[in-house]
């Protein structure tokens, strides 16, 4: 695999002088904890945050201090009070003299001292837990390659590498359903690069440095990926060209016969292009086209030619015309009802990358590479379609932006609004914060902005304490209607007082993919006639403005609201509004 190409570290550490100080539209205060000298990585993380228009405060501890940091309650490591930590550590300071000499004691001790090993960090990630809300990335220990017994290690009954294999598997176990708590796969990035190159011995030997100053910039751009996962700026839709980007070749010039797309070279390269897109729709990346192109000739291709691994159904829409891109790429965004700083533009002709770029900066335009094999491996390395939990509406998102289609379809063949809102078949059942909710839910917090009464954020964790809380009511709304299932699409979260019988909503959203359907209306009502139910007189709310909720800017007004002060306050005194072709049930 093609590396990806980074500034020096020195680029970073300059760059992190000049943004000190400046704001950005996000924030986050991010730790590092480390068990030996991991210099300029706060820098690159700062520099790629401020990259992304993110704001970051880092905090470092001291070397090799991070056990007493997250023992010592008053450490510095609370004060600073993160929303990320990345805890790296290393196969040496975990083996000790074992990574020189493990054969000098028996296996079944060999296997006790890993039990022990996994049992400290453990407790050690418990103890952290216990202290903070931070998200927490511990990395696992790379797989030596190097072994005392040589090709004779295989030979051996619980050998080195088996040992670090152990511990890894151990913690992953440990760790596999904490929703606070990630493993980032450290041995990965190693035989990514190759541990020649990211164990330095020469720095390593002087400053206790174990990933080379060259590749700090590196690790730092695999660890963004947390970063932007966390504050759910993550990037969800892939808008490609045609013409040897998909294939190779020019359909309407070199015909349907003649271009590259086949299991030999050149073809075979824009087929394995084709298949990492396609594991990328499959577990919920949109895909589209912008293609400036003869339609009937380019859908035959995708329709007809045996080696096209990606057919019809697997793109949400398709600009297939002879309009300029710029304009396509808005139609999409628009389509789709997404943010164009949601999609990743893919296109083989250097020109309209850099019209795309400069027309609307929001995209993130790959800038790839002449050769179509490297296509693949470019995509690969992309780290902007992270999530930090997997939904089941994250797995068929491809699936519903289809169905999606033909809901526009209908919609442009509906005299009006009413009789297509009706001809939907709308359902919307309204479910309880569970195990099997309380994903989702926190998801759509993390990253709902245009219909969101409030826009505030909580994490999975957070969601799960206040679902534990009799004086909240916390829940989400699954839709469905005759062209298929949106999934959990909306989510609330209201604060019962019981002593002055008022209710106030904290949280009120609803995904832009089903906005304009009554589907928020239905919400509403429910949470209105739930509170009149339980004796409530009032029920209030709040109404912050954001640069993209204007959407939902006249949902209270519209339900009988009153203005009173900065909230927004339902006394009864109005009926209940009525959304009648919205069938809702209760789960």
């Amino acid at each position: 695999m093609q590396s990806q190409v980074e500034p020096n570290l020195s680029y970073f550490i300059a760059k992190a002088r000049s943004i000190d100080g400046r704001s950005f539209q996000k924030k986050i205060k991010v730790a590092i904890l480390s068990s030996f000298t991991i210099n300029g990585l706060e820098e690159a993380l700062r520099v790629k945050c401020a990259e992304s228009d993110i704001t970051c405060a880092t905090y470092l501890c001291g070397y090799g201090q991070y056990n007493q940091d997250i023992l010592d309650q008053s450490s510095k490591l609370y004060e600073f009070s993160p929303d990320i930590t990345f805890m790296i550590i290393d196969t040496r300071s975990v083996l000790s003299t074992l990574f020189y000499t493990p054969y000098t004691i028996p296996a079944n001790d060999r296997r006790t001292y890993i039990d022990k090993r996994v049992a400290d960090f453990v407790n050690l990630v418990k103890t952290f837990k216990n202290r903070t809300g931070s998200k927490l990335v511990l990395t696992n220990c790379s797989i030596p390659t190097y072994s005392p017994y040589g090709i004779c290690e295989v030979r051996t009954e619980y050998g080195l590498k088996e040992m670090v294999y152990d511990f890894n598997a151990r913690l992953s176990d440990a760790f596999r359903s904490d929703p606070q708590v990630f493993l980032f796969d450290f041995n990965s990035f190693v035989a990514k690069y190759g541990e020649i190159n990211v164990l330095d011995y020469r720095q390593f030997l002087v400053g206790d440095i174990k990933v080379s100053l060259s590749y700090i910039p590196h690790l730092a751009e695999e660890l963004m990926g947390y970063v932007k996962a966390n504050l759910g700026v993550n990037r969800k839709c892939i808008v490609l060209d045609l013409d040897n980007t998909l294939w190779g070749g020019i359909i309407g010039e070199d015909g349907f016969d003649r271009i590259d797309l086949s299991l030999k070279p050149p073809g075979m390269a824009f087929m394995e292009f084709q298949r990492v897109l396609l594991a990328l729709y499959q577990r919920g990346v949109i895909l589209a086209i912008n293609s400036r192109n003869n339609e009937d000739e380019a859908l035959r291709a995708i329709r007809d030619h045996p080696f096209m691994v990606l057919r019809e159904e697997h793109f949400a829409t398709m600009k297939i015309n002879w309009s300029d891109k710029i304009s396509n790429m808005k139609e999409i965004a628009q389509e789709l009802n997404i943010g164009l700083d949601s999609i990743v533009y893919f296109d083989d002709d250097p020109i309209n990358r850099e019209l795309m770029s400069k027309a609307i900066p929001q995209i993130k335009t790959i800038d790839l590479p002449d050769d179509p094999s490297l296509y693949a491996s470019t995509l690969m390395q992309i780290n902007d379609f992270n999530t930090l939990v997997m939904t089941n509406e994250d797995r068929k998102r491809g699936e519903m932006y289809r169905e999606e289609h033909k809901r526009t379809e209908l919609k442009r063949s509906s005299s009006n609004l009413e009789d297509f809102l009706k001809q939907l078949e709308i359902r919307v059942t309204m479910k309880k914060a569970n195990n099997f909710t309380i994903p989702r839910i926190a998801q759509l917090t993390l990253k709902t902005n245009q219909f969101n009464l409030t826009t505030r954020r909580y994490q999975e964790e957070d969601v799960e304490t206040l679902a534990q809380d009799h004086t909240k009511l916390i829940g989400c709304a699954q839709t469905q209607d005759k062209f298929g299932d949106n999934g959990i699409t909306g989510v609330y979260i209201v604060n019962k007082n019981h002593v002055d019988k008022e209710w106030f909503i904290d949280t009120f959203l609803l995904s832009c993919r089903v906005m304009g359907r009554g589907i928020e209306d239905a919400m509403m009502g429910y949470i209105l006639s739930k509170a009149k139910e339980e004796g409530v007189i009032k029920v209030k709310a709040e109404f912050i403005p954001t640069k993209k909720n204007k959407p939902c800017e006249q949902l209270l007004p519209n339900f009988g609201f009153k203005k009173e002060g900065e909230q927004w306050v339902y006394t009864y005194n109005v009926p209940i509004k009525q959304t009648n072709h919205v069938e809702l049930n209760e789960d």
